[in-house]
Formats: C-alpha cells, structure tokens, sequence
C-alpha cells in the first residue's frame, strides 16, 4: 500500500529524536546493533528459521526512497519475510534496494529463498550500517494474518559503494512475549 493513502505516515526517528525513550528492556532491542538474526536464534536456542513472503521488482514507498536517495517511483527489489522463532513468527521484516544500483552489484538478492539476508549483510565486511531509525509501523503495511497497530518497527540502511540495501524489521507480539519484555 503506497504511503499516499495513509492519514498518518511513518516518522523515523533515531535514537536521539525519540521522546519519550521506550523502557529499556524494549530500547535494547530496537537500538541493538548486532545482527538481528544472531540474537533471535540466541532467544530461540537454534530453532530459528525465515520465512520469504514476498520477492520481486516493485515501486519502492517514498520512505523507502528517500532512504535510499533516489526518486519517488522508483523501482527495487522488495523482499518480505517473517523471522520465526519455534516456528512462530517474532518478526517481519522487509528489506528493499533500488534497481538502479542492485543491478550489476553483484548482490543476488533473488537467490536467498529461505536464508536470512540479516546473516549475509554481516558477514560481508564492505557492507556499513547506517542510522537505526524507529517507528510505531503502520498496520495497513503489515502482512493480515499479523495486522496490529502501533507495533514497533526499526529500520537501517546497509551500504557497500553505490548499492544501498534498506532493511525494516517489525517486533512482533510473539517476540516480546518470548522474550519476557513489557512493550506499553
């Protein structure tokens, strides 16, 4: 859904601009600057895996580009998938490049089907985090079956030369449950 039809769009704020900060347990999460895929299969003992929703050339949402730095309407590559611990999804995660600088990057991002991009972004030394931003995600861009509001969502851009890989990772209920942390 484009973010033109919603009332409210997403403001991403790192941690800086946050006020008032989430509680501690939550902003270690959101702010945690490891791997993401590390930590959930830490929390799940090995019993972690990834499930692809999504893939494939779309015209990527003004956040996105102009988190990227391209124009509005530009075209990327949009992966979609639920990071699942116990086979129960903790997190949604959408990661996004531009079409101009993906292609002939080298990056196959078409070729990760059940692998988790997260893992191949951090073992890859030229690639650099950018600024953790977070957000209250947006229901209506959340997959049905996890639609909620105001769930917490963070996002980062990973660059190595031209090729900017945007990656969104919503925590989920499910996770914080497991993880014993009080969300407000």
């Amino acid at each position: 859904m484009p973010d033109a039809a919603l009332a409210h769009p997403p403001r991403w704020l790192s941690a800086t601009q946050l006020h008032p900060a989430p509680p501690a347990g939550l902003r270690d999460w959101l702010f945690d600057q490891g791997s993401l895929t590390r930590r959930l299969t830490a929390l799940s003992a090995d019993a972690f895996s990834v499930t692809p929703l999504v893939e494939g050339w779309q015209v990527l949402r003004n956040d996105e580009c102009i988190a990227l730095g391209v124009p509005d309407g530009s075209q990327g590559w949009v992966r979609e998938v639920y990071l699942r611990g116990h086979g129960e999804a903790w997190v949604f995660a959408r990661s996004v490049a531009a079409r101009s600088a993906l292609e002939g990057s080298g990056l196959a991002l078409g070729e990760l089907g059940s692998r988790s991009l997260g893992e191949l972004l951090f073992s890859d030394r030229a690639f650099a985090r950018g600024t953790i931003e977070v957000t209250r995600y947006p229901a209506a861009w959340l997959p049905a079956e996890v639609r909620a509001e105001r769930l917490w969502g963070r996002r980062s851009c990973f660059r190595r030369g031209e090729l900017a890989v945007l990656v969104a990772e919503i925590f989920l209920p499910t996770l914080w449950q497991h993880a014993g942390i009080e969300t407000l």
